[in-house]
């Protein structure tokens, strides 16, 4: 496992930490807590798909309840949790995550918004060129908060379409497992960018973070790619 850390010079009342997963797809908890243990964050981030699917969920559910019961625990929805056929939202919530779906809320000074997946239930990603629009109507308000503004956004392929063009700080996603192949520095494919996708792995535009995700629920091997944790140090330049 990869620990990638970003530090940022930010306009807030004081310094904060966070630790930031995505795609962990049901896997084994102990060495991401582990890690989340050792940076001791003011809080852990999830962008989405916790869980996998309908019947491989459970340690998702573990690694809730473990991290939420140390760190205030926000999580945003992807695909794999709008696909679920459960109430997912109350079933993490119940296991005291905050869950920020299409919304947003005030954390020690900055905002946290979650743009959810556009994904249903019923929509399978192999039968869809393109991945289904978010809603976005609620990002005109959150854009108008006044402070600095944290958006968790499972989809990097949402970035240009749909969030570039609002007044957010800094944007975290995940969904592209670092391009499950990486050579020279690039992915191969990613689910709804295609093949050679532009969003992968890093920083694009100084405030869009793509991470590689720490599971791999495909039968196709990572070469190259590393799980990955990302750790952000929001430095006050106030």
């Amino acid at each position: 496992m990869t620990h990638t850390k970003y530090t940022i010079n930010a306009d807030i009342p004081k310094a904060l930490d966070f630790v930031f997963v995505s795609d962990l797809h049901n896997c084994d908890n102990t060495p991401v807590l582990t890690a989340v243990d050792k940076y001791n964050p003011d809080a852990l981030l999830i962008g989405g798909d916790l869980i996998h699917n309908n019947k491989v969920y459970k340690k998702g559910f573990e690694f809730i309840e473990k991290t939420a019961s140390k760190y205030p625990t926000f999580c945003s929805l992807g695909n794999h949790e709008k696909r679920f056929r459960q109430d997912i939202k109350t079933l993490l919530e119940e296991r005291g995550a905050v869950i920020l779906d299409n919304t947003y809320v005030s954390f020690k000074g900055i905002y946290i918004g979650g743009l959810s997946s556009g994904y249903t239930c019923d929509a399978y990603q192999s039968k869809l060129k393109y991945t289904p629009a978010p809603y976005t109507g609620w990002l005109d308000e959150f854009e108008k908060c006044e402070g600095y503004k944290l958006l968790l956004s499972h989809h990097p392929e949402y970035y240009e379409r749909y969030i570039k063009r609002y007044n957010i700080d800094l944007i975290l996603s995940g969904h592209a497992h670092g391009g499950q192949w990486r050579f020279f520095g690039r992915g191969i494919f990613a689910p709804g960018q295609g093949i050679f996708p532009k969003y992968t792995s890093g920083m694009y535009d100084n405030r869009l973070i793509v991470g590689r995700g720490l599971g791999n629920p495909h039968s196709i091997p990572r070469i190259n790619n590393k799980p990955e944790i990302i750790v952000i140090n929001l430095v006050s330049h106030r």
